[in-house]
């Protein structure tokens, strides 16, 4: 197993996404933030408690699922889709590098990216409704699986895609 040509793919990957801040991370938070103010306000006020749990309570854990899985599967299938798409994929199917490091590369990038953005929505979720985790370690555990598994769908996507639209 080579650990630098993983360390770089994913360094690299990361590095993407300093770059593009903005768009990586502010724009999903920004987002999942407004559901939670026209959801969890505006439409919660008028909705009664169910067992102790508040409307915004309830979909909180949805809504940071959400942007989790739509962030793995874009970054994920951009990570690898961006290269192929500028002729640079042949650098890396060059190098002396399995296509399972190259697939950890990746898809480790897209996990982190996907588990960073959805720690960030739950911190700020935290703001807007009164967030209770009963099962910490499930919940952490679900989130890794989840992520690693749309970050290779995503993967699989990028790899299947032809052109944009058919990444979109």
């Amino acid at each position: 197993m080579n650990v630098e040509a993983i360390k770089s793919i994913y360094a690299f990957e990361m590095a993407r996404t300093r770059r593009t801040l903005l768009q990586s991370v502010v724009s999903p938070v920004i987002t999942t933030s407004l559901y939670f103010i026209v959801f969890g306000a505006a439409i919660g006020s008028r909705m009664q408690e169910v067992e102790g749990v508040s409307y915004g309570a309830f979909i909180a854990p949805g809504l940071i699922m959400l942007t989790l899985l739509n962030q793995c599967i874009s970054n994920g299938s951009f990570g690898i889709y961006f290269p192929k798409f500028m002729g640079t994929i042949y650098e890396i199917l060059s190098s002396p590098i399995s296509m399972t490091e190259i697939i950890i590369g990746y898809v480790g990038a897209a996990a982190t990216k996907g588990l960073i953005v959805g720690t960030i929505i739950l911190i700020t979720a935290s703001f807007f409704v009164d967030i209770s985790i009963k099962h910490p370690f499930m919940m952490v555990l679900f989130f890794v699986v989840l992520a690693i598994t749309f970050g290779l769908f995503g993967f699989m996507i990028g790899i299947w895609a032809k052109d944009f639209e058919q990444l979109n």
